[in-house]
């Protein structure tokens, strides 16, 4: 088979079978490829757009509001566009589009539209800015009962490392300063947060928080800043969350999975005191205290080019450096008997600790989760004990048996050799990888990350240790 029928088959089969929307004109602006997907985005069969002018195809465009005319025009990339729409079947959608000029020799030839469905993570970020102004409007708070909030009671350990944290979070909770927490997945981060937030001099005002890994660049600019009616195709009035948590403290969670573009913004916004609204022509003062956190060591992440280096120095006056589990050991045993407590009200159980022989083995595990790891591994056992059982025992940990096994691997000092060396190694490299997929949830790029692996690596290696989400 020729090269080129190859690359025409995997091109074909690309588009067929990917979740992505891709629409080609030529220079003509009649359509070229125009996929399943977005067909489905649309409304539309390929047989109804392909081959035909793109305005014959939509009437509702014109020469000035199409992208894919705009970019044959204008010769430049259009990136990132959210656009709001009725599709052809009376469905509400929303996409992110990026539209892309086809230049061969000088010439343009045609225009690349990709877009991404991203109606389902439009609705929850509505409907999670209807909910924050729905708290602030009821003006809900602890004596109320209806929301859990953390103080530093609630921050359980002995250790210097962990004391020392506090020590430096209770001071930041009466100064007005911009506060910078890194600390680990699992480490209580958003624990520090609220805990600096309720027993501060803002108190009485909101605390909103806001995950900033968890929502695309263009949806989360209009969460924080808000938009105004034709800001962009179907958008309406709406406050952003620095409006929302005006008075109070506002949370962003993993700032450095933001943008540098929208870091720029946010930069913008905590040196000028105000904010603009997408659409908008007016300055909104606020008076906004800001806690963002980092789960990668904010100089790496600078160096890496995940954190501008000014938004860095503007955020990082107060700095917290959250311990990881692994450097306070010693709050192995306070917090699991805390979990335990917690818990046996819950399930029904009456567990009065943990044996000594699992507590050894808890110390030797690395604990790439942290704290929320021996949280969800103490929960696992108790659902696993038997009722009249009063101490979990290494039976009773079904679900995380890899940090007994683990742990065992690293207490023999004598190991006697019956198989090549390669086959140890493989049993190792197996429980590490299996282990960071099950603290992240089967994440590939997540696990990828931490592992300091390629995703195809990661792929491989599942794929050879037949190991997947179960």
């Amino acid at each position: 088979m020729k090269e080129a029928n190859l690359n025409q088959i995997i091109l074909q089969n690309i588009l067929q079978y990917t979740d992505i929307g891709i629409h080609v004109i030529d220079k003509a602006r009649k359509t070229i490829i125009y996929n399943e997907a977005m067909g489905t985005l649309e409304g539309l069969a390929m047989h109804q757009v392909v081959g035909k002018d793109l305005l014959d195809t939509f009437p509702s465009l014109n020469e000035n509001t199409s992208t894919l005319i705009r970019v044959l025009s204008i010769k430049k990339p259009i990136l990132d566009k959210v656009q709001i729409y009725i599709n052809f079947k009376g469905q509400k959608i929303t996409s992110l589009n990026s539209t892309i000029p086809l230049i061969w020799k000088d010439q343009i030839v045609g225009a690349l539209e990709i877009a991404k469905d991203i109606t389902y993570l439009n609705r929850l970020s509505n409907k999670l800015m209807d909910l924050q102004q729905e708290l602030k409007n009821n003006n809900y708070n602890v004596s109320k009962g209806e929301i859990k909030h953390y103080t530093f009671n609630d921050i359980i350990g002995i250790s210097k490392n962990i004391k020392e944290a506090i020590k430096v979070a209770m001071r930041a909770k009466d100064s007005p300063s911009s506060v910078l927490i890194y600390g680990e997945t699992g480490t209580g981060k958003e624990l520090f947060a609220q805990s600096i937030h309720y027993e501060g001099i803002r108190r009485k005002g909101p605390f909103i928080a806001q995950n900033c890994a968890a929502i695309p660049e263009t949806l989360l600019e209009g969460i924080l800043f808000g938009t105004e009616k034709g800001g962009f195709t179907g958008a309406v009035q709406r406050e952003g969350i620095f409006e929302q948590a005006n008075g109070g403290t506002l949370l962003l969670d993993e700032i450095n999975s933001m943008s540098y573009g929208l870091q720029a913004k946010l930069l913008r916004v905590l040196q000028e005191g105000y904010v603009r609204r997408i659409g908008g022509v007016q300055d909104i003062p606020i008076d906004v205290r800001i806690i963002a956190t980092t789960n990668e060591e904010p100089l790496e992440s600078i160096k890496n080019g995940n954190l501008r280096k000014d938004l860095y120095y503007r955020l990082n006056v107060v700095y917290i450096r959250i311990p990881p589990l692994r450097e306070r050991k010693e709050d192995i045993p306070i917090l699991s008997n805390y979990f335990i407590e917690k818990y046996n009200p819950l399930l029904g159980k009456n567990i009065l600790g943990i044996e000594e022989e699992v507590l050894d083995c808890f110390y030797k595990y690395s604990w790439g989760g942290n704290v929320r790891e021996l949280e969800n591994t103490i929960e696992s056992a108790m659902n696993y004990a038997i009722n009249n059982r009063t101490y979990l025992t290494k039976e009773d940990f079904i679900s995380f048996e890899h940090i007994i096994k683990d742990s065992n691997i690293l207490k023999s000092n004598v190991v006697e050799i019956d198989k090549p060396l390669s086959d140890y190694l493989d049993e190792i490299e197996k429980q590490i990888i299996e282990t960071s997929l099950k603290i992240h949830n089967y994440n590939i790029t997540q696990t990828a990350k931490k592992l300091g692996m390629r995703r195809q690596t990661l792929q491989y290696k599942m794929k050879k240790y037949i190991l997947g989400a179960k």
